[in-house]
């Protein structure tokens, strides 16, 4: 009767231990996205891409020109838009070429793209409150007029720090572009002068920042620098490993910060996630203190770091209870 009970003891503390860890595991696992197909068929030139923190797994997008003044939130589960934002307060988008969020969960739209080479005396950037609930609706924006300090230019990046809030552009140039620096504050009356603070070696398509804003991703149509932010004075770190796509024009880090996600043109186009450099992921809670947690569980106080080290001692626990049934067994 002893051993009876100590058998099916044993067998039911493994086996409770091997839920708990494989459930554990399987939350790990999928912390981070993965990469998704967009299947909106409104969605041809997604031409930006930015990560949600106030919902988890989802990502917005704008199509490049030609649409009107729209921003669509893509579940990267499923790949279908679960929301149509319609901006007002706007003019009609010329050529919408990048999105950020910022602190606060604030939606920052660059419609500063000029396919002329720079002939726009002038671009545009949209700001809006992300919404708390995602279904179609309409939103008013606040619209800034950008100039630059050095005279009109192309470009498609346009980036926002998740600490400071300050706003930041690269131009697009074949043989290297600059990241343009904006006032602390923007303003919605008169002009916004973005001055050049660094060179930036690469033929930019877009950009990003990690979560902590720590590092930038720039990134390029055959591929990308890792540079450390460093308080604005950046550093090259290293190249990214950027997938060969049809016409890459997008990145986003995800919100956990562990990937950096690539997103091109074209119907029914891919965005395709890559691990991110080393210690994007690191403090990537959401600067502004509000909203839901990422997709890695932060909301609870946990971290990327905190599920390996949980998960790691979970695997610990099913071996030792493994090789104590084991050893239990031989004994009965």
């Amino acid at each position: 009767m002893r051993r009876s009970f100590a058998v099916r003891a044993g067998a039911l503390l493994a086996g409770v231990l091997l839920s708990g860890a494989f459930t554990v595991l399987a939350a790990y696992a999928a912390d981070g996205d993965k990469g998704f197909t967009i299947e909106d068929p409104r969605i041809t030139e997604s031409s930006g891409l930015a990560a949600s923190r106030q919902h988890p797994g989802v990502y917005w997008t704008h199509n490049d020109s030609d649409d009107g003044p729209y921003l669509y939130a893509v579940d990267s589960a499923t790949g279908k838009t679960v929301a149509r934002l319609t901006l007002t307060g706007v003019g009609t988008p010329r050529d919408v070429e990048a999105i950020s969020i910022g602190p606060g969960n604030e939606i920052w739209v660059g419609d500063i793209g000029d396919n002329l080479g720079g002939t726009w005396q002038y671009v545009w950037i949209y700001r809006l409150p992300e919404p708390k609930k995602l279904v179609d609706q309409t939103v008013k924006a606040t619209q800034y007029v950008v100039k630059y300090s050095d005279g009109a230019r192309d470009a498609e990046s346009l980036l926002v720090h998740p600490r400071t809030g300050r706003v930041y552009i690269i131009d697009k140039k074949e043989d290297g572009g600059h990241l343009y620096e904006g006032p602390a504050n923007l303003s919605a009356s008169g002009a916004n002068i973005f001055k050049p603070v660094a060179a930036v070696d690469l033929w930019a398509t877009d950009a990003a920042f990690s979560p902590d804003g720590t590092q930038l991703a720039v990134r390029g149509y055959f591929g990308g620098i890792s540079y450390a932010w460093n308080g604005g004075k950046i550093k090259r770190e290293g190249r990214l490993d950027v997938p060969l796509q049809r016409q890459g024009e997008s990145v986003s880090y995800s919100a956990d910060g562990t990937k950096v996600m690539y997103g091109s043109e074209g119907s029914g186009s891919s965005v395709v996630a890559e691990d991110a450099p080393e210690g994007a992921a690191s403090g990537a809670k959401s600067p502004s203190g509000s909203g839901s947690s990422s997709a890695s569980g932060e909301g609870d106080g946990s971290s990327a770091t905190g599920s390996v080290k949980f998960g790691a001692l979970a695997v610990a626990a099913v071996c030792v209870a493994f090789f104590g049934l084991r050893r239990l067994l031989r004994r009965n």
